[in-house]
């Protein structure tokens, strides 16, 4: 037997439920002699009579019967789903933007951010060059340094360290040509170091600054990656200390109107823990017995 059209049985509903062509029709806007044809097609194509027809208008029969509870829950179940579907929609967003490595690592730890309980919704995203909060509602922004104008609301988080990687199965080669990040790209102090240190040796670079890593582990070359990223990649190992002069604080902010609002708030909350159990990560103060000896001098 084929399908049921489930706007056939809408229809087969309708009719059921005013008892006559005339009511389902005011309904559905559909013409009535259209709907009295739908429903003997329904009736053929089912084998089963649904309806007793009469000068009075149309009563069910056995079968109509069943169906019109069969229908009747297909509805309550289809309309419980739009429900939960729509709500969704209601929840607030809470926004979290920063540089495309700290976007990663939010990527890797939503799951202590927002609970399948959370009454709201999450976004990560990448935060724009100038990237103003003041008329920025819903987002809490990872800044470099703390913002100096604007409706903002700062806290000061962890220290980002910077640091030269290589291929761990590259650990005893000597000099190495250098990876970077391209310079049209390139926005901050340590996106731009190795240009302006080792321009000449560089013979690999890319505009996608998540591509840098995999670079490095594909035996590219050496090149600068946050301490957060490079020690925790099992491919990678690091040519000694941080860079000195690139470590920074991370700053989170959001807009001063916003910071009271009860997601915002155990957004940032949440936040602020998280980073502080990954301080040491974040600093680069890898463990004495984690860190590797390399033949090259560091910065060559």
């Amino acid at each position: 037997m084929p399908e049921v059209d489930w706007s056939d049985l809408q229809l087969f509903f309708h009719v059921a439920s005013e008892g006559g062509l005339a009511g389902a029709s005011s309904i559905t806007g559909i013409s009535a002699p259209t709907i009295g044809r739908r429903m003997l097609a329904l009736e053929r194509s089912m084998g089963r009579t649904l309806f007793l027809r009469s000068q009075q208008g149309y009563r069910l029969a056995a079968d109509g019967m069943v169906l019109y509870e069969h229908v009747q829950t297909i509805r309550r179940t289809t309309a419980d789903i739009t429900r939960w579907h729509g709500d969704a929609f209601t929840l607030p967003i809470v926004s979290i933007a920063g540089d495309i490595w700290t976007t990663g690592f939010i990527a890797e730890n939503t799951g202590d951010l927002r609970s399948p309980t959370d009454g709201f919704r999450l976004c990560c995203k990448q935060l724009q060059p100038g990237e103003d909060l003041t008329y920025r509602h819903g987002m809490i922004a990872l800044f470099h340094s703390a913002p100096k104008t604007g409706n903002v609301a700062v806290r000061k988080s962890v220290d980002v360290a910077y640091a030269i990687y290589r291929a761990a199965d590259l650990a005893f080669e000597g000099d190495l040509p250098w990876v970077s990040i391209g310079t049209e790209v390139a926005m901050s102090d340590a996106e731009k170091w190795v240009f302006r240190n080792h321009e000449q040796h560089i013979h690999t670079w890319t505009n996608a600054p998540d591509v840098l890593a995999r670079l490095i582990a594909g035996g590219a070359g050496r090149g600068v990656l946050p301490t957060f990223v490079g020690d925790a990649i099992p491919g990678l190992m690091r040519e000694g200390e941080p860079i000195p002069g690139l470590t920074h604080s991370l700053w989170i902010a959001a807009n001063d109107d916003d910071r009271h609002r009860p997601e915002m708030r155990v957004v940032i909350d949440r936040l602020s823990a998280l980073f502080k159990r990954s301080e040491d990560r974040f600093a680069g103060r890898l463990p004495t017995k984690s860190r590797p000896t390399v033949r090259s001098a560091a910065r060559s």
